[in-house]
């Protein structure tokens, strides 16, 4: 199968381009900057430059490889795009509407969409229900959270107007070894990076902080398991996905089963702190269970265990180099 990814040198596309090139499909990747040095596994695959917010260029490029599938993973997340609010706008709306409107051109008869939990936000009437379901009304805080509604609202619409088999998850914060792309999560992984390289760390977020999280590994196959589900199994555009909501605190004890002297302490930053309580505490995922067969292989410890020598080795090949 001919595949193509947008935003490829993100934090998925690391883990997503080795799935799919070990499956033997045939990969093209493509993100505005150059091929990550963390992506050298996947070097078998193409990498071509692409900017999805010019259209022309998108539609071309599309128009050239004729993917049989597409993985848009191209975003600006929520803390950067709070920073920038209008290249998120930029990237998430008018990239994704051009992605779309490339596939409906190019023939391209399914498409993969990377929503998240930030379309969710607190409503007038109260805190969002414990674990929130897939449908309630949607009350995002921050730029990134807006665009992902409009995107899932794109997604239905291309589907049902134009046959674009447009299907996608709304992604938990994830974690891996790879280094995030400025998400409001990204305390969690750097609970473990942090503890590997300096003996501990200073989150941003209280103590008491839940969010729902997933672990790398199972959000790649998430993904996979839904491209590959037959359209007439699905009752819906947009699923939500779990696997466990972890406190810091909770993330912290599991750390220290591993590196027993790491020590932690809390900096809440206000407007990551925010948009953190902003978030559902857990997510009701059934409609996923039941619909496709969805079920996570990752606890919080089962992720720990198999994250730290990662880190470990990340850190020794000097593959995590950012700052924060």
């Amino acid at each position: 199968m001919k595949i193509l990814l947008t935003g490829a040198g993100g934090q998925i596309g690391h883990d997503l381009i080795g799935s799919l090139s070990a499956a033997g499909h045939s990969v093209t990747s493509t993100d505005l900057a150059p091929r990550p040095p963390s992506h050298a596994h996947a070097s078998g695959a193409a990498w071509l430059g692409l900017d999805v917010t010019d259209a022309a260029a998108t539609e071309a490029l599309f128009e050239k490889v004729k993917p049989d599938l597409v993985f848009h993973l191209a975003a600006i997340l929520s803390a950067r795009g709070e920073k920038d609010p209008k290249l998120a706008y930029d990237v998430n709306q008018t990239g994704t509407w051009n992605v779309l409107e490339a596939c409906r051109k190019a023939g391209v008869s399914r498409l993969i969409f990377t929503s998240s939990i930030a379309v969710f936000g607190p409503p007038p009437s109260g805190p969002l229900p414990d674990p929130t379901p897939d449908d309630v009304a949607l009350h995002p805080t921050t730029m990134y959270g807006v665009t992902k509604v409009a995107g899932e609202l794109l997604c239905a619409y291309y589907t049902k107007k134009f046959n674009v088999d447009c299907r996608g998850v709304r992604f938990p914060g994830l974690i891996s070894a790879a280094m995030p792309g400025g998400g409001s999560s990204d305390y969690a992984l750097f609970m473990y990076v942090d503890a590997v390289r300096k003996g501990g760390y200073d989150a941003f977020a209280r103590n008491d902080t839940r969010i729902p999280l997933m672990y790398m590994p199972d959000g790649v196959r998430a993904l996979l398991e839904l491209a590959m589900a037959d359209r007439e199994r699905l009752t819906r555009s947009i699923y939500n996905i779990a696997a466990f909501s972890p406190r810091a605190d909770e993330i912290a004890a599991s750390v220290q089963r591993a590196i027993p002297e790491a020590k932690f302490t809390y900096s809440p930053d206000p407007r990551r702190q925010s948009i953190l309580d902003s978030w559902p505490k857990s997510l009701d995922d059934s409609a996923a269970r039941r619909d496709w067969g969805w079920k996570p292989k990752y606890d919080l410890d089962a992720m720990t265990d198999d994250l730290v020598p990662r880190v470990r080795r990340m850190l020794e090949l000097g593959a995590i180099l950012s700052t924060h």
